[in-house]
């Protein structure tokens, strides 16, 4: 089967010849300049042949045309550091303006896509990331962004309002560069920061309405962290496919197959076998993963970014171990 075969025949739980896999690295020492993203994926793409390719600009694109000023300093996911932050104060909340989107580091990212897109001339399946609004809040504020959603809601929501517009702006922008979909990553639908109810009333909404802005595309949920709001995000409607850290906390592969109809992203610990194993360990988990799912809806993937330091040999592994699995 082509790439844009498999990944459609397991989206809807239809046989494939073959479990699909997409593996996705950060690039922080290409990941500011136009031609070097580009040229970053498509030798990523080359070397592995991943049936989805995750667009991974830094993950500070989508805040620093606000202000936020950031460096690679050595991080061992390949992100940025923040040096400083845009949010000192509750008033700063409504007083964020929206974002052009033709410029800055958000036009690099977008003519980037545009780029790649080209580049790959429609033989694999592209998914842009895209931040949650909540997600971006925090990014923009640090520690203080509890401390203003819960003191301060009514200027939060204000700042929230324009977030969310901007980044529903972007996720079109993203298809209409030539995306598939957009890979939505959410970092705050987890009971270690929040309450399901402060979610429902500070995250879902706003996730929605930047989702409503890309509804017919290509819609993968990145659920972050521990103790994550799985159900909640399954009853999202047009979500095809969800990731999360199913090696570091439930549910696990079996049970969300159990509990939500699209495909399952997972079944490798990026921070595990993948980079301190050995690639017969890297297999055994990939083989793991199909057996709990029977090799139906699933994308053999990390449960996040996979470190820069990781063997090639173990993503070479990865990718092997989806053509050897025998039931």
């Amino acid at each position: 089967m082509k790439h844009h075969e498999r990944l459609e025949a397991t989206l809807h739980g239809q046989d494939t010849d073959r479990p699909a896999i997409s593996l996705w690295r950060h690039w922080p020492h290409e990941d500011q300049q136009v031609d070097g993203l580009i040229r970053a994926h498509l030798t990523f793409q080359q070397a592995y042949d991943w049936d989805l390719l995750k667009f991974s600009p830094a993950g500070s694109y989508a805040v620093e045309d606000w202000g936020v000023q950031t460096a690679f300093r050595g991080s061992p996911e390949g992100t940025r550091d923040y040096l400083t932050r845009v949010i000192h104060e509750p008033a700063d909340w409504e007083r964020l303006p929206p974002l052009p989107l033709d410029r800055g580091m958000i036009g690099i990212v977008l003519e980037a896509l545009r780029g790649l897109s080209l580049a790959l001339g429609g033989q694999v399946p592209v998914v842009a990331t895209i931040f949650s609004p909540l997600s971006l809040a925090q990014k923009l504020a640090g520690p203080r962004f509890l401390d203003d959603l819960r003191q301060q809601p009514a200027l939060f929501h204000a700042g929230l309002h324009t977030i969310a517009e901007t980044t529903a702006r972007l996720a079109r922008a993203s298809v209409d560069a030539g995306a598939d979909g957009v890979f939505f990553a959410t970092q705050c639908a987890t009971r270690a920061l929040l309450s399901e109810d402060e979610y429902a009333v500070f995250g879902e909404p706003y996730d929605l309405l930047v989702l409503e802005a890309v509804r017919g595309a290509l819609v993968v949920v990145h659920i972050h962290g521990q103790d994550i709001l799985f159900d909640r995000i399954a009853r999202w409607p047009g979500v095809q496919a969800i990731n999360w850290h199913d090696r570091r906390t439930a549910p696990t592969m079996a049970e969300a197959g159990q509990r939500f109809p699209g495909a399952l992203i997972g079944g490798l610990d990026e921070w595990g076998p993948l980079l301190h194993g050995t690639p017969a360990q890297v297999e055994a988990q990939v083989h793991q993963a199909i057996a709990q799912t029977g090799g139906r809806r699933l994308i053999v993937g990390p449960g996040c970014v996979v470190p820069p330091a990781a063997p090639p040999a173990h993503l070479a592994a990865a990718r092997r171990a989806v053509e050897t699995y025998r039931p």
